[in-house]
C-alpha cells in the first residue's frame, strides 16, 4: 500500500523544513521527486542528502511567484503537486497594511492556484489521473491576536482546495490540503527553545508536544497514493490534537 512508483512529484519550497520531509517521504514511497526553491546551494545540499539515501530526486530552481513559474511547472509534467511555499508575517491589524495582505494572498493563494491550474491542464492533456495537495495550516480554522494575514491566506487556501476538488473531480484529479500544527522546524527554532512555548504545547495539544518535522510526511504520502483515490476536497489536520482539544 501507498506505493508511488512511477509517479513524479513536485514539492515547492522543499529545500528544508517540512517541505524537505514531504519530499523525502514521497521519494521513499517510490516517487521521483522534484525539489524546488530559490537557493540553488541549499537545494543542492538537500538533493545530495536524499540521493545519499538512495532516493530518486532532482532540483528545479525557480521562484514560484515569478510570472514564468507556471511555464516551468508545465514543462516538469508532475503527477503530484504539493503547494508548500508560503510566507509568514506575524503582524496585527494595527501594522499589516492592505498591500501586505495582498502580498501574502499572492504568495499563498494565487500562486497555488496558478500552479494547480497548469498541472491540471497537463494531466488532462495526457489523460492521466493526478493529485494536488495544498499545505494549509490549523490557524486557518483559528484566530490569534497580532497575526492577521497568515490565517486569512490559509483559510482562502482551504476554500480553494474545495473549489478545485469540485472542478477537477471529473478529470480524476483529487485536491486535498494538509494543515500542520506547530512543528519544531528551523523557522520555529526560537519558539521551540522557549520553555513557555513548550509549556503551551504541553497543555494546548492532545499529545502535549511539538510535532517533529518527519511526522508531516505520512499524510502527504497517503493523499498522493491510490489508497486516497476517493478522498477529495478535504483538509487533514496534522497537529497533535491542537484543533480537537478544548
Amino acid at each position: 500500500m501507498f506505493s508511488l512508483v512511477g509517479r513524479k512529484a513536485l514539492v515547492t519550497g522543499s529545500a528544508r523544513g517540512l517541505g524537505l520531509e514531504m519530499a523525502r517521504g514521497l521519494a521513499r514511497s517510490g516517487a521521483h521527486v522534484v525539489l524546488n526553491g530559490r537557493d540553488a546551494d541549499a537545494l543542492g545540499t538537500s538533493v545530495e542528502e536524499l540521493r545519499g539515501e538512495g532516493l530518486s530526486v532532482e532540483t528545479a530552481v525557480f521562484d514560484v511567484t515569478d510570472p514564468g513559474a507556471p511555464d516551468v511547472v508545465r514543462g516538469l509534467e508532475p503527477d503530484v503537486l504539493v503547494n508548500n511555499v508560503g510566507q509568514r508575517d506575524r503582524r496585527g491589524v494595527g501594522e499589516l497594511t492592505p498591500a501586505d495582505l495582498a502580498r501574502l494572498l499572492e504568495n499563498h493563494l494565487i500562486t497555488a492556484y496558478a500552479l494547480a491550474q497548469v498541472v491540471a491542464e497537463g494531466l488532462v492533456e495526457r489523460g492521466a489521473p493526478g493529485r494536488i495537495i495544498n499545505i494549509s495550516s490549523v490557524i486557518a480554522q483559528l484566530g490569534r491576536a497580532g497575526d492577521v494575514g497568515y490565517p486569512a491566506a490559509k483559510a482562502g487556501l482551504d476554500g480553494l482546495t474545495r473549489a478545485l476538488a469540485a472542478d477537477l473531480g471529473p478529470s480524476v484529479i483529487t485536491v486535498n490540503a494538509v494543515a500542520p500544527g506547530t512543528f519544531a522546524t528551523e523557522v520555529n527554532a526560537a519558539f521551540a527553545e522557549d520553555p513557555s512555548w513548550s509549556e503551551w504545547q504541553r497543555t494546548r495539544t492532545a499529545l502535549g508536544r511539538w510535532g517533529r518535522p518527519e511526522e508531516i510526511a505520512g499524510a502527504v504520502v497517503f493523499l498522493a497514493s491510490d489508497e486516497a483515490s476517493f478522498i477529495t476536497g478535504q483538509t487533514l489536520a496534522v497537529d497533535g490534537g491542537l484543533t480537537s482539544k478544548f
